[in-house]
């Protein structure tokens, strides 16, 4: 259950080796966050992932989890669940791909489509139902505000967040009145290894400021958070930018 500041006692990040995901649980185990879960692909970086939390002070453990694998979703997470109340699920991980190279390749491009939307409609209904059987929990699903607007840069990423974005709103009303909680969070550019290299996009904003922003949400039971919160004016003008002029943009 949640302590008195609101944060969760137990936590389970989907994708643990996400920047995100770990300043969130960082930020949390501060907070009196106990327990960890890290779900991801056995490598080297989720070891060292819950190495470095455990020197928090939290108990951390990993599990195998592979987006893509959504066959073995049910059995593998359902298994965290059996171990003990999980208070919040993380749904942080995703790929940008390549959009130059996509376009040109249907196969990488299916793969980011499966890794953003597909594996995280299984492991999100997976989750969901099982934080419903316990009657309690957050959901926390990173979209980004690449979904609010297909761009010619980054559509093919653009639009499997659009989907997962639109999935994540449904599942958080269709569970409204449950005792579950769904947050999207919608972040710009974030600064991180993984954008290293890319041309940095007005109001960027790192990993450790969508944590800040996911606990604040989290206190406040918020449906959706924007990184920074500026964004939100902005893409509210973006969507209704005509599209011919929307084509000219440098975006």
């Amino acid at each position: 259950m949640k302590d008195a500041f609101g944060a969760p006692q137990s936590l389970l990040v989907l994708g643990g080796t996400s920047e995100i995901g770990l300043a969130t649980a960082r930020r949390l185990i501060a907070r009196r966050t106990r327990t960890v879960w890290l779900a991801g692909r056995p490598s080297p970086a989720l070891t060292a992932a819950a190495d470095s939390l455990r020197t928090l002070g939290a108990e951390v453990r990993t599990v195998p989890f592979d987006a893509l694998d959504t066959e073995s979703h049910e059995e593998r997470l359902g298994k965290i669940f059996t171990e003990g109340d999980i208070d919040m699920v993380l749904l942080a991980f995703g790929v940008l791909g390549d959009q130059a190279r996509d376009e040109s390749d249907p196969v990488a491009a299916v793969r980011v489509a499966q890794t953003n939307y597909t594996g995280a409609v299984s492991a999100g209904l997976v989750c969901a139902g099982a934080l419903q059987a316990q009657g309690h929990g957050s959901l926390v699903v990173l979209s980004s505000v690449a979904g609010e607007r297909a761009r010619r840069a980054n559509f093919i990423y653009g639009s499997s967040k659009a989907g997962l974005d639109a999935f994540a709103q449904g599942l958080g009303d269709a569970l409204h009145g449950t005792g579950v909680h769904v947050m999207v969070v919608r972040p710009g550019f974030v600064r991180s290894k993984r954008t290293a290299g890319l041309a940095q996009a007005p109001l960027a904003t790192t990993p450790e400021a969508v944590a800040s922003a996911i606990e604040l949400g989290l206190r406040r039971r918020s449906e959706t958070v924007w990184v920074p919160g500026a964004l939100r004016m902005v893409m509210a003008a973006v969507r209704h930018v005509p599209r011919p002029l929307f084509r000219r943009l440098p975006v």
